[in-house]
């Protein structure tokens, strides 16, 4: 049986009253609430944030072949090498997010402390070549038809044929292919996210 949010929080301060560093992955579907529950974690507890969302491809990675492998639409390499092995190894994060606008990395660099609770949000968070560097693993979820309201809020009613063909396939091929929601010990549902 999974465990929701409240046992996610109780789980991460206990563990966090023990060791130096906690990595959090909060993983799950588009528009399930995921990043409003880290930035709401992040402002209560005093807990870090890093977004998935800043490690979308570079315009030279977006080929077919990428797109066609499950999770392959964001940068889990540079993910990896940039925030959590140096967070494992005691060393702060650095990192220049991606800027959708520009298509580009950002000149701004963002820094991560190795120190606390850092709560990894985003879809692909729990991708396989990432999962061994977490302590603690989660999925946020939410109806097809909540997430589609969601996603037409959020992005816009222009853009909501983007996610409902393109986005939102390419998710839950990656969720099925690698059995995320079921893996995840804590599953938060829409009604808590």
């Amino acid at each position: 049986m999974t465990r929701g949010a409240d046992a996610l929080i109780g789980e991460a301060r206990a563990l966090a009253a023990r060791q130096p560093l906690v990595l959090l992955a909060l993983d799950g579907r588009c528009a399930a609430g995921k990043t409003t529950l880290a930035n709401g974690w992040g402002e209560r507890f005093g807990w870090q944030v890093v977004h998935m969302d800043d490690f979308f491809l570079r315009p030279e990675q977006r080929t077919p072949e990428r797109y066609a492998t499950p999770g392959g639409n964001v940068d889990h390499e540079r993910f990896l090498a940039e925030v959590l092995l140096p967070l494992r190894a005691g060393r702060a994060a650095r990192y220049r997010p991606f800027d959708c606008a520009a298509l580009r990395l950002s000149e701004e660099e963002k820094t991560v402390a190795p120190a606390g609770v850092v709560v990894v949000e985003g879809a692909y968070a729990c991708h396989p070549s990432l999962w061994e560097q977490y302590d603690l693993r989660a999925f946020a979820t939410v109806g097809r038809e909540e997430q589609l309201r969601r996603v037409a809020a959020r992005n816009g009613a222009e853009r909501l044929a983007a996610f409902r063909e393109r986005w939102i396939p390419l998710e839950e091929a990656y969720f099925a292919a690698f059995d995320v929601e079921a893996r995840c010990a804590y599953r938060i549902g829409a009604e808590t996210a």
